[in-house]
């Protein structure tokens, strides 16, 4: 169907029963490409302003209800707000958004009153609803402190509010992929369009060819944010050489890392722009079968992409001969049952087609035979949302930031001991000590930072020394890290780095698949090895001690082999937080080793327990709840602890009203 088949202006068309005009999408964000006579153009103008709710003519009300969100418990505010309107007869829109990225003041709610820009309001609980709603509306003094105010040209500024984007969380972020996260309607195509969405899909399909897609991607600089960070371009460009009478495109939204939900948030907050990324992405390597591999720990991820899906394929932006081009594409999700080893490309493909999930040997690559054997391609999502943008706008745009060999921003999922925890979107080449301590507002509770663990189990940790890097891919690989999907944990100085390196085997041995020897067993010995280093003596029999002080000999040539023997990347990276640990730890290490002792009093059997003979009044009560009957005395004398009955449980120190027991 053309658009010859509706001589009425589009206004007329938009909501048609039929498929809409095929230049409609084009037209609505960038102009007339079709017969669009005067009163389209204004209606179109129009249109923009209604969808964008640039001058809303009543209010509306914003609730945040991304997964954050609703752990938080935006559920019951967003009920609340619905009950409210109701009660009180209220003219107001009710609309959920996704996830602007604060997720420590969740849940969020927005109000935009007619003529007036919208207004931030966090750790909105349901009991808090009413009061703020009746003062905003019924204009009486605010009960809480705003958030801040989105900046709205030409609409009357709340007095004495900051801007929103001077927040100290977001005034340093640059939100490229996640500018439409937590302002949309994620479920509204129609929002999405009016801000420019899929013109870019229009743009590729009118005037460029598949190698010029790929030229482009190329040109910017864009690398992979999912991993290894291989040039984006450069893999698509071999596909896109390849021969063959299938080809298939995979999104791969599984994020296993630990501390990392920089995927979900933007498939819950902004769909089609993961889907038109991904539709660009088929288009230069010339597939006509996409996938969206996710695990199905993400319900409302998934939810809003298969209703994306209908949406953008009833309006004729996916399925058969899109705009009009020749070009199909169908998109299906499938959902993986959430094994860790899936996340590397080559198991993801086992899993898809049906099969356990399970690394296979490369080359050849999947790029060249991957799914079905047919060539494939691998992206993650914040790649595919990187792409409308740069094909839109051009490769030099992007790579007006980021470092020499790092264009662009990075997404991090920002978490741990920190103040402000959330989804962080930084310019490549941006300070580690700005992230965390400028956005993230540094270490609570008096606390002194101690690491940064970053890239997941396969990652590393960052000490102090380093917080000075400049974040990038080839920066963090000279101090043992790695970018990886963007997990960042903030350790601060309460943490023991032996066992946090013990975790991470620990998580890295479970969801080893099992293949190859060398991780489904090196793995292992490491794990045992760490701890070994985290038990009591009086855990050990017989010549254990000295066991353990051999094996400790010997982990850091373990870990070397099981790097340069792994079958994938996932096992070849698995000893990289024991390396980084070691490297910048080590005196924590001898410790264990040579004091059994935990300098930072996390390994509770390393724990050595007393009982201050001046606080004590000899109360009993320690006495009475000591698992092991390590404490001995006389009633309302002070008590004592003998150390080789004492199984460090710090039942003693839950008991004492006094504060009597002393733990080092």
């Amino acid at each position: 169907m053309t658009h010859a088949s509706f001589p009425r202006c589009c206004a007329e068309c938009w909501h048609s029963p039929e498929r809409p005009c095929p230049d409609l999408v084009a037209c609505l964000a960038s102009g007339p490409l079709c017969h669009e006579s005067e009163a389209c153009a204004s209606w179109r103008v129009r249109r923009q302003v209604e969808l964008r709710r640039e001058a809303p003519v009543r209010p509306v009300i914003f609730v945040g209800t991304g997964t954050c969100g609703l752990g938080a418990g935006a559920g019951r505010t967003l009920a609340a707000v619905r009950a409210w309107v109701d009660a009180g007869a209220r003219e107001a829109d009710v609309v959920e958004v996704g996830c602007i990225g604060l997720c420590v003041e969740e849940p969020l709610v927005d109000v935009q009153m007619p003529g007036r820009p919208r207004l931030s309001f966090a750790r909105v609980s349901e009991k808090k609803v009413g009061p703020l709603l009746d003062a905003i509306f019924d204009g009486h003094p605010l009960p809480v402190e705003p958030l801040g105010q989105f900046r709205h040209a030409g609409a009357t500024r709340w007095p004495g509010v900051a801007a929103l984007d001077a927040h100290p969380f977001f005034a340093l972020q640059t939100r490229w992929v996640l500018e439409h996260c937590g302002i949309l309607d994620p479920a509204s195509l129609d929002e999405y369009l009016a801000r420019g969405g899929y013109t870019a899909l229009a743009k590729a399909l009118r005037t460029m060819t598949p190698a010029e897609v790929c030229a482009q991607v190329e040109q910017s600089g864009l690398r992979g944010r999912g991993g290894g960070g291989f040039p984006t371009g450069t893999k698509w460009s071999i596909a896109n050489k390849q021969a063959a009478d299938q080809k298939y495109m995979v999104c791969n939204a599984d994020e296993g890392d630990p501390g990392a939900f920089m995927d979900r948030a933007i498939m819950e907050s902004d769909p089609h722009r993961v889907l038109e990324g991904l539709a660009l992405a088929a288009y230069a390597i010339g597939a006509s079968k996409a996938y969206i591999y996710t695990r199905a720990e993400y319900p409302l991820a998934i939810q809003r992409m298969n209703a994306a899906i209908a949406d953008a394929t009833a309006y004729g932006l996916l399925g058969a001969n899109v705009f009009d081009s020749g070009f199909s594409l169908d998109i299906h999700v499938k959902q993986g049952a959430g094994a860790f080893v899936c996340g590397e490309e080559t198991a993801l493909l086992a899993s898809i087609e049906g099969r356990r999930g399970m690394p296979r040997p490369r080359p050849p690559y999947p790029a060249i035979a991957g799914l079905f054997g047919k060539p494939t391609v691998i992206n993650n999502v914040e790649t595919l949302a990187n792409v409308p943008p740069i094909v839109a706008k051009g490769a030099a745009w992007f790579a007006s930031i980021g470092t020499a060999s790092s264009k662009g921003t990075k997404v991090f999922a920002l978490s741990g001991n920190v103040a402000r925890t959330g989804l962080v979107e930084v310019a490549m080449g941006t300070a580690l000590r700005r992230i965390v301590f400028e956005i993230g507002g540094g270490i609570p509770g008096d606390r002194a930072y101690k690491a940064v663990q970053i890239g997941g189990p396969s990652g590393g940790c960052i000490p102090t020394s380093e917080l000075d890097i400049d974040i990038d891919y080839e920066s963090l690989k000279s101090v043992g890290a790695m970018m990886g999907s963007g997990g960042l944990v903030v350790m601060d100085d309460g943490s023991c780095m032996v066992d946090v390196a013990k975790f991470f085997m620990d998580f890295i041995q479970k969801e080893s698949c099992g293949k190859c020897i060398p991780c489904r067993e090196g793995t292992r010995r490491m794990l045992e090895i760490l701890e070994s280093l985290t038990r009591s003596r009086r855990s050990e029999e017989r010549f254990e001690a000295l066991e353990r002080f051999r094996a400790v000999m010997n982990l850091e040539q373990l870990a070397g082999v099981i790097k340069d023997t792994s079958l994938c990347g996932l096992g070849q990276s698995a000893p990289n937080p024991v390396l980084s640990t070691l490297r910048w730890f080590r005196g924590e290490y001898e410790a264990h080793v040579f004091d059994r002792r935990c300098p930072a009093g996390a390994c509770r059997e390393l724990l050595v327990y007393e009982i201050d003979p001046v606080r004590c009044k000899g109360c009993g009560l320690c006495v009475k709840q000591c698992p092991s009957d390590a404490i001995v005395g006389a009633l309302k004398s002070p008590h004592h602890i003998i150390p080789e009955r004492c199984i460090a449980c710090g039942t003693c120190v839950d008991v004492c009203n006094l504060d009597a027991v002393l733990v080092h």
